[in-house]
């Protein structure tokens, strides 16, 4: 018998009606706005409501580093959902929106996988509710009224050379990465350089996410620094009056979208931004949706550890001063030994050796969550039916040395079901007190706060500054920035900066190459190594094998 693909297995389940989905929450008429009959938006007029109730319990799910074998990190998360369902918990779930552009290039469909998915899940991989497109539009407008406010006379002395707000588009574009526009004559603008950042690493997406209410959202878009003066001072989107126009655009986007699982769990799924170029989680708004909504609120952060994790608890949690209960790591016996030298092709055999390799991978970011952010942690290893009794038994061993027990997941296969073991897991960690903290604090320079990450989370021996990227942090700090968090540019597959370094490398540094200002999302972006904040496709796009017949069924999307 044929195995069902993702799409096959979610067009499968017949969805439930938005608005019974939100009435089991205890949200009313009045709380939601229908998109169809699949899909709601929650009115941010809710959250006021709810803001005397208290708060349920905060489960993180993060992984080890990243790997061409797979982890299963949001499969786990809404596995995890249903689990505690089952279990008689009220639970909601909290996701990132898909970006087009991973969908239609390396990935595909990015609302889990097997009996674990969010539905519909066309919907959601591709247009979903709009937020993107808004954002999208929001950012491409500031672009706009900067270049027409220097073409109609530049009152504010922008220096044509120092413009640092680009141009974005959601879709791995890498021909746009550095253009040049306002080419033609002094009707077609004023010639520059230029480029574009895809939709979810800008600074529109980051603000969106971090903004708690309208009046906060318009209050962090007047602070966005768009360029400088020729006397180096920032000009902001507040100077041009374009705030306002910017929550517009926003003003629906905003609020969280509501969908549920295939066994009906409520998700809310909001906000996308990339944990490699970006802080990597979804809305403040929709976290705190979920706490209010359910006794346990689980929620992930994109890739390993060292990076959505850490900018959860650094920026997100500093921001929205959010204190989790527990921490989910997801691993793989294959990503495992992939850590450990073992060839893809390979990966479906035993080989104890190239486990015990691999195995630092997961043994640091277990540190990271123990010791260095003082959070309970268990490891869920995403269970194939390749794995060996003998595998899973040093798996268990060694994370038992460390503190986390594990938990073999199977919700892939199972739904629920698969993952009633790590339910209970996770409702025993999460009930313990904890000692949460965070790895720097806000008067720590920021280029100390750089080395601190790269050296206590990544397990670096320290980090070059090239020479443009240390007058730039000087510039920010004497400008007043120097008090923000910061959110580091870094490859996903790696500790270090440089992908091809495996495991938990050890005698290395971080380049850092260039500074970044996100002050209306209020961070400072590092970015290092050959990181791009406009991926590329790769030479065979998934896009290549999405299709809709004449039934409009789509196919091919995962």
């Amino acid at each position: 018998m044929a195995v069902k693909s993702d799409i096959e297995i979610a067009q499968s389940v017949a969805p439930r009606y938005i608005g019974d989905i939100a009435e089991s929450l205890g949200l009313t008429r009045q709380d939601i706005e229908l998109y169809g009959d699949y899909k709601a938006k929650i009115r941010l007029s809710a959250l006021k409501r709810l803001e005397d109730k208290p708060d349920g319990k905060l489960v993180l799910v993060t992984a080890i580093t990243p790997t061409p074998a797979g982890e299963g990190k949001t499969t786990t998360t809404i596995g995890l959902g249903d689990a505690l369902r089952r279990l008689g918990k009220k639970t909601v779930i909290a996701l990132r929106e898909p970006s087009l552009g991973p969908v239609f290039g390396i990935k595909g469909g990015a609302a889990g996988g097997g009996w674990a998915q969010v539905i519909p899940m066309e919907d959601i991989n591709l247009h979903f509710t709009g937020d993107i497109h808004a954002i999208g539009a929001a950012n491409n407008l500031l672009a706009a009224m900067v270049d027409n406010h220097i073409f109609h006379g530049n009152q504010l002395g922008i220096d044509t050379r120092r413009i640092t707000w680009r141009r974005c588009v959601d879709m791995n574009d890498r021909q746009l990465r550095r253009i040049a526009d306002g080419l033609g004559g002094r009707t077609y603008g004023v010639p520059r350089e230029d480029g574009f950042d895809i939709t979810v690493a800008t600074e529109i997406m980051a603000v969106l996410c971090l903004s708690k209410d309208i009046a906060d959202l318009k209050n962090n878009l007047s602070k966005i620094v768009v360029g400088y003066t020729r006397d180096q001072k920032p000009v902001t989107c507040g100077q041009l009056k374009a705030e306002g126009a910017l929550a517009v655009l926003l003003k629906d986007a905003i609020n969280p979208n509501l969908v549920q699982t295939l066994e009906h769990t409520p998700a809310l799924v909001h906000g996308g931004p990339f944990a490699n170029i970006a802080h990597g989680c979804n809305s403040i708004v929709a976290t705190k949706m979920a706490l209010k909504l359910g006794e346990y609120a689980i929620t992930e952060a994109g890739f390993g550890g060292d990076l959505g994790a850490e900018k959860f608890f650094d920026i997100k949690c500093r921001k929205a001063g959010l204190k989790p209960d527990a921490v989910v790591i997801v691993a793989t016996v294959r990503a495992l030994k992939s850590h450990g030298g073992v060839e893809k092709t390979r990966l479906s055999e035993e080989n104890l050796e190239a486990l015990e390799k691999g195995l630092p991978n997961l043994i640091k970011h277990i540190e990271n969550i123990t010791q260095k952010f003082g959070l309970p942690a268990v490891v869920a290893i995403n269970r194939f039916p390749q794995d060996t009794d003998a595998e899973l038994e040093i798996v268990r061993r060694r994370c038992a040395e460390t503190g986390a027990n594990v938990a073999l997941s199977e919700v892939w296969a199972k739904g629920g079901e698969g993952g009633i073991e790590l339910a209970k897991e996770v409702i025993r960690i999460a009930a313990q007190p904890n000692d949460f903290r965070l790895v720097y604090h806000d008067r720590m320079p920021l280029k100390e706060k750089i080395m601190t990450i790269a050296r206590e989370i990544y397990g670096a021996d320290g980090v070059d500054f090239l020479p443009a990227a240390l007058k730039e942090l000087d510039r920010l700090t004497a400008l007043g920035y120097g008090s923000l968090p910061v959110c580091i540019a870094k490859t996903q597959y790696s500790f270090s900066d440089d992908p091809q370094l495996v495991g938990r490398p050890t005698g290395f540094k971080i380049t850092v190459r260039e500074v970044r200002l996100s002050a209306g999302a209020g961070f400072v972006v590092a970015i290092t190594g050959d990181i791009m904040t406009m991926p590329g496709l790769p030479k065979v796009p998934a896009a290549e094998k999405i299709d809709i017949d004449e039934n409009g069924r789509i196919t091919g999307l995962f």
